[in-house]
């Protein structure tokens, strides 16, 4: 391996909450660990590896110069996102106009269902769901409705099509979220469940956001289908959001962005993001992410890819020889695996809360898969170097599932 993806970060002081934050926010972050054992974290979604070279770099060469003024992104900001989908996901057409700047995936989403729907609406989306989807329908006040991923005969999440269609008439709903690849399951949609699924919201005149925020990270072979690319139809009815954040770890500096190929989609989500004055970029982010974009970011996001796909399957592979009672379906992309542990709690007679504390007690910061919707399940990220991912799963088989 060309970069590091070995060492272990020592990330304490450095306004990292998947650290510092452990035992402040009753309900949403894990408790500390009890004396003798370290933290591991593996619940918010940020990695534990330093990024590639290349970004600090180009921050710090930005910063040396001291004047932080106004500014407009430049050239080379939206040429490095053209090139960064063209190269990876295959984009054709892709222009300057169809990019723009969204202060987070999430302001992205919900300027657009500010620019296509209203308070009181119903927003169609797959559960389990990610939580921020979860916060930000809700606080904005829309309807979530859900449609039910299910397990085919070889634990592979599969979008029910005919529920998605049954939900969308009965609650006349207009604007569906669509997570590709999906978090929290790490299914990487198959071109013709994509299709599927765009011929559902097209029958319905149904507008869809898609987050893709987790496109660069697949592992395993598997491969990432861009919604905008399956028809002419779903370039023009999708609003993809992106961002570098998931992919080289910038969540702290923010800076996502959509694509929107259809003028009329991006006049509307343009003029709905402008208006609270807040969608201004970060003259270091947009440094940050020509950084990322550089030919050393290709490599480096390779290397990533394939120490996730060793982490998972070893992950995958020990769960299933040691914990009897945990199930779950494999991840195809992100860094997260979900564990449905309904057997294993009914066979110990333990609570969800119970198990979660014990393997918080032991240094293992999981994450309450209630968040996410379900209901008796954890979500675990795996992007820490894979001694740490091997220490996690020793303490878990010692002192929890096997104790």
């Amino acid at each position: 391996m060309k970069y590091d993806f070995t060492s272990i970060m020592d990330r304490h002081g450095k306004d990292a909450i998947a650290v510092d934050g452990l035992g402040t926010a009753p309900g949403f972050a894990p408790d500390a660990p009890k004396e003798g054992f370290d933290a591991i974290p593996m619940w918010v979604a940020d990695m534990n590896f330093p990024t590639v070279p290349t970004i600090p770099e180009a921050i710090i060469e930005r910063a040396k110069h001291p004047a932080y003024g106004y500014f407009a992104p430049t050239d080379e900001y939206f040429n490095s996102i053209i090139q960064w989908h063209e190269k990876r996901n295959g984009a054709t057409g892709l222009t300057k106009e169809c990019i723009g700047y969204e202060n987070g995936v999430l302001g992205g989403v919900v300027s657009a269902l500010d620019a296509f729907s209203a308070p009181g609406d119903a927003v169609l989306l797959h559960s389990p769901t990610y939580i921020g989807f979860t916060m930000c329908v809700g606080n904005n006040g829309r309807k979530i409705v859900h449609s039910p991923l299910k397990k085919d005969a070889e634990g592979v999440w599969r979008m029910d099509y005919e529920d998605m269609d049954k939900k969308i008439k009965e609650n006349k709903i207009h604007v569906a979220i669509f997570c590709n690849p999906h978090n929290p399951c790490g299914r990487v949609w198959e071109k013709w469940e994509i299709e599927k699924a765009m011929e559902v919201y097209k029958n319905n005149h149904c507008l869809v956001i898609s987050d893709e925020i987790w496109s660069d990270i697949i592992l395993n072979g598997h491969k990432h289908t861009p919604v905008q690319s399956v028809s002419e139809d779903a370039r023009n009815r999708t609003i993809a959001v992106y961002a570098p954040s998931k992919t080289f770890n910038l969540a702290g500096l923010v800076g996502s962005y959509h694509i929107i190929y259809n003028e009329y989609l991006r006049d509307r989500v343009a003029a709905q993001s402008s208006k609270p004055h807040y969608n201004d970029m970060n003259v270091l982010s947009m440094h940050a992410l020509i950084g990322a974009y550089k030919p050393e970011g290709y490599e480096w996001v390779d290397e990533l890819c394939e120490v996730l796909s060793g982490n998972i399957n070893y992950a995958c592979d020990y769960i299933a020889a040691h914990f009897q009672g945990v199930t779950f379906s494999k991840p195809q992309g992100t860094y997260m695996m979900f564990l449905d542990c309904t057997e294993w709690c009914e066979k110990h007679g333990k609570t969800i809360d119970e198990l979660e504390k014990l393997g918080w007690s032991v240094g293992v910061a999981w994450q309450d898969g209630r968040m996410f919707h379900g209901p008796c399940a954890i979500r675990l990220n795996l992007a820490l170097p894979l001694s740490r991912v091997k220490e996690a799963m020793s303490r878990l088989d010692k002192y929890v599932f096997n104790a």
